[in-house]
């Protein structure tokens, strides 16, 4: 009986996942994203997301900064959740550590999910963007994670942001499920 249940947590465990089946929903965006995880190249952080996906802890989280032809971010899981202070979105992170840099020689092409930071390398916690389009400059300064292997055409729906920033206006999209893979 332990060795049954040994074996059903690690089949449930984050470090088992290779991916996210991401629900978004909002007035620009309406489907499944997969996002194909990169172990390889960022263990820790793939690790990170994974247990934050299991938890629960993305559902409900809103893309809280959207750059036309660059990228969508989500991923804060403090202030960020539908239904919150909106002007916060973007800010936080999570209960757990921030992570130690992870950089590759993985090209951020459109479709590449990366982890987003502050100016220090070492920052990056629970939130990550979608590229709409390579954006090289991004190369071997910001952890890739992994990329969009289905659902891209709802990625591309993503309600955009105003300004320089990005920041969304009004209602944003949110991701209203995200579940862990294997």
């Amino acid at each position: 009986m332990r060795k049954l249940a040994f074996a059903l947590a690690m089949l449930a465990s984050p470090a088992a996942a290779t991916g996210l089946n991401i629900q978004i929903e909002g007035e620009g965006a309406n489907g499944t994203v997969v996002i194909d995880l990169f172990e390889d190249l960022a263990p820790g952080h793939v690790e990170q997301i994974a247990a934050l996906a299991a938890e629960g802890a993305y559902d409900g989280v809103v893309f809280h900064r959207v750059i036309e032809g660059f990228m969508a971010q989500t991923g804060d899981v403090k202030f960020g959740k539908l239904g919150e202070d909106m002007r916060r979105a973007g800010m936080g992170g999570s209960d757990r550590p921030n992570l130690k840099a992870e950089f590759s020689d993985a090209p951020f092409d459109r479709g590449i999910v990366g982890m987003a930071r502050a100016a220090d390398p070492d920052s990056a916690n629970s939130q990550f963007f979608i590229m709409f389009a390579p954006g090289h400059f991004l190369n071997g300064q910001y952890t890739v994670i992994g990329q969009v292997t289905e659902g891209m055409e709802v990625v591309d729906q993503i309600k955009r942001g105003k300004g320089r920033n990005g920041t969304v206006v009004g209602q944003p999209d949110v991701m209203t499920k995200v579940t862990v893979t294997e």
